[in-house]
């Protein structure tokens, strides 16, 4: 696995105002970044850029590897079965054993003993790990990940900082946008 991210004098505007100026940015594979700064001020808007779900206003991002990104909502259907729904996705990926990559991801977030319950049921804290376990199956390179620990318990938000480390340690890149702590050792600090 290898991903990196690039983003090169990025500007990003939505609804007519200009949200981030002047960005420079530089993932390689290994490595992580954590964007921070108040709400409103563009964290989720440069990540949605960075993934190429917005187009920057100025300046070029630059991709190395598969993207997987994780905003606010799950992006999970509520009326499937966990696993269900995590194969809809996964089965997306132009990767060998879906099933497998599934079951290891919930497996990863502690969520194996749910598989079988649909996502409308689960908790806050169950569906936010549902989105991660999502992320994970997707065995993407480069993970944008807005908030990832919102709504965790210390548990869990330990285990996500696990499963970044161990992203990380097979050359994958990661973004984090996040107002809580999170420990990712020599991550680049963007203040936005």
């Amino acid at each position: 696995m290898s991903g990196a991210v690039r983003a090169v004098d990025v500007t990003v505007a939505r609804g007519g105002r200009v949200l981030v100026e002047g960005i420079d940015l530089a993932v390689a594979p290994g490595g992580a970044a954590v964007v921070a700064g108040p709400n409103g001020v563009g964290k989720s808007s440069l990540l949605r850029v960075l993934a190429g779900l917005l187009r920057p206003a100025a300046g070029h991002v630059e991709r190395e590897g598969t993207v997987a990104w994780m905003g606010e909502a799950a992006a999970l259907d509520p009326e499937r079965a966990l696993a269900d729904a995590l194969a809809f996705w996964a089965a997306q990926d132009a990767r060998a054993l879906p099933d497998v990559r599934v079951a290891a991801a919930l497996d990863a977030m502690l969520l194996g003993d749910l598989a079988d319950v649909p996502v409308r049921f689960l908790s806050t804290g169950q569906r936010r790990r549902a989105a991660l376990a999502r992320v994970v199956a997707s065995g993407a390179d480069v993970w944008l990940l807005d908030e990832p620990a919102s709504g965790l318990d210390a548990g869990a938000v330990e285990r996500l900082e696990q499963l970044i480390a161990g992203h990380r340690a097979t050359g994958g890149a990661v973004v984090v946008a996040t107002h809580q702590p999170l420990a990712l050792p020599d991550a680049a600090q963007v203040a936005l």
